[in-house]
């Protein structure tokens, strides 16, 4: 009976921890190459004041080159200001236990499209792709993300990562610190 139990609890433990299924947004193979993508993930919701902002990310597999993409959507009635991204833009990722993976931009500026709603909104979405330093898998694949600082050419900013929130948007659950543990495997 005791086996039984440490069986079913040893089981049990292993479904908390299972990599999430992949489900991709785009996937093409053709005479110039390999693409997919996976679908879109909510990392971050602020809502204050009227002003909205919203990051996600989705894992790309270019011809055989994993990237990161990001896109932030900002929404105010106030004047947005925009961060762009250039070569020298990096994504750190402070891991629970301390380290820091570095992904860099890649070579293209991009300082996002401001876009009037017609409820006299402004939005700002900007998009940045980031390749993955050689050897940041394995820690990604196994430790939680706690915080990301994002590099613009002109700042800076930090953005610390909930185990779990649900989207005043989408009414969707979503676990950030989990994202590339559950989700890297899609693009290896």
């Amino acid at each position: 009976m005791k086996h039984l139990l440490l069986l079913a609890l040893f089981l049990f433990s292993c479904s908390l921890f299972a990599q999430k299924p992949c489900e991709y947004s785009s996937e093409v193979a053709d005479s110039l190459g390999t693409y997919k993508s996976t679908k879109e993930y909510m990392i971050s919701e602020k809502k204050f004041a009227g002003n909205s902002s919203y990051i996600f990310y989705s894992l790309a597999l270019t011809d055989g080159m994993p990237t990161l993409n990001i896109q932030l959507i900002q929404k105010s009635k106030d004047f947005l200001k925009a961060n762009c991204f250039d070569k020298n833009s990096k994504l750190f990722l402070q891991l629970n236990n301390g380290k820091i993976i570095t992904l860099i931009h890649v070579d293209q500026e991009n300082c996002g499209t401001l876009l009037r709603d017609d409820k006299g909104f402004d939005n700002r979405v900007n998009s940045g792709v980031f390749m993955f330093m050689k050897g940041s898998f394995e820690e990604l694949k196994n430790v939680p993300v706690s915080m990301m600082r994002i590099k613009y050419l002109t700042d800076t900013e930090d953005y610390i990562l909930k185990k779990e929130f649900t989207s005043e948007l989408t009414n969707e659950v979503y676990n950030p610190e989990t994202y590339f543990i559950n989700y890297l495997q899609c693009i290896e």
